[in-house]
């Protein structure tokens, strides 16, 4: 699928994806991302060849007469979001969309407040996957960062400090980024965001309610 994408996937990300190191919930915004953005894919594929590289030139060591079965019940057992591409009528890109088992209508949307909703994602690991849905106009509360967040436009737009989010554009956030996300008006914007360390919130009831939301 062909994006007007701008915003791209970190490369210290797309490296850590090629070499498996990322968890859960940052493999699915990657493998979302680079399913409908050919200039991640490509630069993906180059990791991908550097890494495979690096095994050829490894020597070579003993294992044991069953660590291939192992290895193939450790696969099995685990299955990572996979970066691939299809026709679909859904905006969700085709790893999400399998995540989540079909489209928005699938979604178990609960209330956070002023119409925006949320929907926590099931990943192993410390890190938080959610969809992000967000009225056209409507303003996220101010924020910092404890730790990264990743978030991908889905649907629609939203404009803050750094710039303006379309679809497939993925903005990073770190500790040196606060920022107030503002929907464009013009259409409800879906998000899928990624965080390794709750959000740090500079208004009172936010921060009050944090916990409940799991933010």
């Amino acid at each position: 699928m062909m994006e007007n994408v701008k915003h791209h996937i970190p490369d210290t990300v797309l490296a850590a994806y090629s070499a498996g190191t990322l968890e859960e919930a940052f493999s699915l915004i990657v493998a979302s991302h680079v399913s409908i953005c050919d200039d991640c894919r490509a630069a993906l594929a180059g990791y991908d060849a550097v890494g495979g590289a690096v095994l050829d030139g490894m020597e070579s060591a003993e294992v044991s007469d069953d660590a291939l079965a192992a290895t193939m019940a450790l696969i099995d057992a685990i299955e990572p979001p996979v970066a691939k591409s299809r026709k679909s009528t859904s905006i969700f890109p085709a790893p999400l969309e399998d995540y989540v088992g079909g489209g928005p209508d699938k979604v178990r949307w609960k209330r956070l407040g002023g119409g925006v909703k949320q929907a926590i994602l099931p990943c192993s690991g410390a890190a938080t996957a959610r969809l992000l849905y967000i009225p056209a106009g409507v303003a996220v509360p101010d924020h910092s960062h404890n730790g990264m967040e990743l978030t991908m436009v889905l649907q629609g737009a939203f404009s803050d400090e750094i710039d303006r989010f379309s679809r497939g554009d993925v903005e990073l956030g770190d500790e040196d980024l606060t920022h107030t996300p503002v929907a464009d008006a013009g259409e409800d914007c879906i998000c899928l965001a990624v965080t390794d360390a709750p959000l740090v919130f500079k208004s009172f009831l936010p921060r009050l309610f944090q916990p409940l939301f799991k933010i």
